[in-house]
């Protein structure tokens, strides 16, 4: 009698080299993005005032360096409140803004969604210098409000974005059976469409929120002595030391950054995120 032949059990699946190769390539991308953070935490996180590998013990000296810095703080404060009231001009303009792109049947409706995505097609840069010299031009200045009114610029496409991607599959059959059940058009907006757009509202609302909080170039051109945003700050700095107070304050950016990406997931949940 000839011995069985060796066959692998039926529940293993065979080698499937094109799966490994994308799995390798996703790992090696992760890698790629989270390693600066991962440098960034060591160098916050080190004693000496360089970075040093592995590092040499654990402090948190250079944080409390940062939020014993009364320029820190102030800066960080007005980096907070900018991008607060960023997010809101940019949640009711960019909202707007998409309803009247989605539902308004303008003409040349593609040349205007283009025109409202432009500043993210410029260099931030050349955003913030066109700006300061509009402003100088004006007689305006470097006003607070002049800033807050730049980071909204940039800002609000993202909200557009994202509101557009959620009404490119509204159904609109909705809202029409709420009117005919006698729902006026402003109940119909608030307990019908809003609550279905919430998911692109929010978050596009998140994106300029970190987008005006991490706003550096054009920030740069608009910013006034003893009123700078936290990145303008940090880029002074630099020019004169460089310790581990940089990497302290990245990380509070990096977890300010986590923390409303959070808020949002309690708000509505990160599956309402992740399909747009």
């Amino acid at each position: 009698m000839s011995a069985p032949a060796n066959h692998p059990p039926a529940n293993r699946r065979p080698f499937d080299a094109g799966r490994a190769a994308y799995l390798a390539l996703n790992i090696a991308l992760l890698t790629f993005l989270l390693a600066p953070i991962a440098i960034v935490l060591v160098f916050a996180l080190n004693p000496t005032p360089y970075i040093s590998f592995p590092p040499v013990g654990i402090s948190l000296r250079w944080f409390a360096k940062f939020f014993s810095s009364a320029e820190f703080m102030n800066a960080l404060w007005l980096s907070l409140w900018i991008a607060a009231v960023v997010l809101v001009l940019s949640v009711v303009i960019g909202g707007a803004c998409a309803l009247a792109l989605a539902r308004g049947n303008l003409p040349g409706r593609g040349f205007l969604t283009a025109f409202f995505m432009s500043p993210l097609m410029l260099p931030a840069i050349l955003t913030g210098l066109a700006l300061f010299q509009a402003y100088l031009l004006a007689g305006i200045g470097r006003p607070v409000w002049g800033l807050i009114l730049a980071h909204t610029l940039v800002a609000v496409p993202y909200v557009i974005r994202t509101t557009l991607a959620v009404l490119h599959n509204f159904d609109r059959r909705i809202e029409e059976a709420a009117a005919v059940l006698g729902a006026s058009p402003v109940r119909v907006f608030f307990e019908v469409t809003l609550p279905l757009i919430r998911p692109g509202v929010f978050a596009g609302g998140v994106f300029a929120f970190i987008v005006s909080f991490d706003q550096f170039p054009v920030s740069l051109f608009l910013v006034v002595p003893k009123g700078e945003t936290l990145p303008v700050v940090l880029f002074n700095y630099m020019k004169f030391d460089l310790d581990g107070a940089i990497a302290a304050a990245s990380m509070v950016s990096i977890l300010l950054a986590l923390a409303v990406v959070l808020v949002l997931e309690r708000l509505i949940g990160l599956k309402a995120y992740v399909k747009l």
